[in-house]
């Protein structure tokens, strides 16, 4: 351990035995940094305590809830900038830590403020095939640095000062503190992206299902941008933490948004809740037309995204207005409540019921 480091690498884990190690030892072979590892856990059951241990990295224990972990490692951290890892990260360049302390430290200096922090683009690790359109879609999504596009996944890099002035991680999300921090960071500094590429494991997509798991992101990140939180106070039920996970199903996260709706809202305040869902798709249209750069970059080049740039300079403008986010807000519902809810509870059934007859037996 440095006795002395210029960072602290703070790793969240609950039962992350088989992961772990992989991630110390392609720690342990940084090059060119001095930096401390502090491994934060939340309750874990098997050997991960003891695997961080023998690796010399320091450890404290929580109660779980990732952001609950992760600030009480920062309270001990010594090291002048934090890097908040997942337990499923590579680092497969040795000096991947060294050039991205100095290219964060580049920005801070061009700045003359501290008020900076730094993500990597992703790699996903995946033991299937299929689906390498969608993976090649999101991996290039991580490059970029717009609203919801930065994700715990990336590793979060920044200075000390700065992570306490943003007043650390929410603990009482229990999942989602890392996407409403990185926006906290981008209302009140900059983010930037750092050389080299992070792998991250695709196991959560892989046992969950790609499809499954990307209509929940986007559940996830459209109700957010409501402001409204009784959803995530109902979700939180039903959410599987990484290690629990197993085949995911819609439909208790459709009936946590019809609850919400009838018993939390109300009607008046549902519209509301819509619009501004409405108000997130049609911000977030963009995405479409970056598929279309990612899909054609055998033509144009890894570099050039002509869709893009045609939505930002025309697209974005045009629909710039009230109207179209109602507009949205309309067919979001429609599409969420009126197809996909009663679609996945009649596709769900059966595993629903051979799922009850297992927690029975």
């Amino acid at each position: 351990m440095v006795s002395s480091p210029l960072l602290s690498v703070i790793i969240p884990v609950l039962n992350e035995a088989g992961h772990l190690p992989a991630l110390l030892s392609d720690l342990s072979g940084q090059e060119k940094v001095d930096f401390e590892v502090i491994v934060a856990d939340g309750g874990s059951r098997d050997d991960s305590m003891k695997i961080a241990v023998s690796w010399g990295a320091r450890t404290t224990r929580t109660q779980p809830g990732r952001g609950r972990q992760m600030n009480a490692a920062a309270r001990i951290a010594q090291g002048q900038f934090f890097l908040f890892l997942h337990a499923d990260s590579t680092l497969g360049d040795p000096l991947l830590l060294a050039r991205a302390l100095d290219r964060l430290q580049e920005e801070m200096e061009d700045r003359g403020r501290g008020d900076v922090a730094g993500h990597f683009p992703l790699r996903f690790l995946r033991s299937r095939k299929g689906n390498a359109l969608a993976y090649r879609f999101l991996e290039a999504k991580t490059a970029l640095n717009r609203v919801n596009t930065t994700s715990g996944d990336q590793g979060f890099l920044l200075t000390r000062e700065f992570f306490h002035r943003l007043g650390g991680f929410d603990e009482q999300l229990s999942f989602l503190e890392d996407q409403e921090l990185a926006e906290r960071i981008r209302r009140q500094g900059k983010w930037i992206t750092l050389p080299g590429v992070l792998g991250t494991s695709a196991r959560r997509f892989e046992i969950e299902g790609f499809h499954r798991r990307y209509i929940l992101m986007g559940i996830i990140m459209g109700l957010y941008s409501t402001g409204v939180h009784s959803f995530f106070a109902r979700a939180q039920e039903v959410y599987a933490a990484q290690y629990q996970t197993g085949r995911l199903l819609l439909t208790p996260f459709f009936l946590a948004i019809r609850r919400m709706l009838i018993e939390d809202l109300g009607w008046k305040e549902s519209l509301h809740a819509w619009f501004y869902v409405g108000r997130y798709i049609r911000q977030n249209a963009w995405q479409i037309f970056f598929f279309f750069d990612v899909l054609l970059r055998p033509v144009f080049g890894e570099e050039r995204t002509p869709f893009l740039a045609f939505h930002d300079r025309v697209f974005r403008p045009l629909t710039d207005f009230r109207f179209f986010d109602g507009i949205t807000a309309v067919g979001s519902f429609c599409w969420y409540m009126g197809v996909l809810a009663p679609g996945f509870w009649m596709c769900e059934f059966k595993e629903r019921k051979s799922m009850r007859k297992a927690t029975n037996r």
